[in-house]
């Protein structure tokens, strides 16, 4: 059974930085393409950023140039760095396995004005 575990959000002012982590369980870890969504309230759930096996990356263009997605497959573990966030980055990341379609249960980042 897969497990997703995320951390790091919090509070933060606009400008600032965030790391978000994503524990994995199971196997196969490497080959899967995993990811990042935020819903922001009364909002769809939207991707944020992926990450392939092969470390192939795509971002949503409202983040591209400010957060970056990386992973360590020893680990079994994916990170998302934000810098210089945004109000409207505001909401719940879900971690997310494309190839077993998992879901962790969500940390909250608010971006303070």
């Amino acid at each position: 059974q897969v497990q997703l575990v995320e951390s790091g959000g919090g509070l933060v002012q606009a400008g600032g930085s965030l790391r978000l982590s994503c524990t994995a369980s199971g196997s196969l870890f490497s080959i899967s393409t995993m990811g990042w969504y935020r819903q922001a309230p009364g909002k769809q759930r939207d991707m944020v950023a992926t990450i392939t096996g092969y470390h192939t990356t795509k971002y949503a263009d409202s983040v591209n140039g400010r957060f970056t997605i990386s992973r360590d497959n020893a680990k079994k573990m994916v990170y998302l760095q934000m810098n210089s966030l945004k109000p409207e980055d505001t909401g719940v990341y879900y971690c997310n396995d494309q190839r077993r379609g998992a879901w962790g249960q969500g940390t909250q980042v608010t971006v303070s004005s």
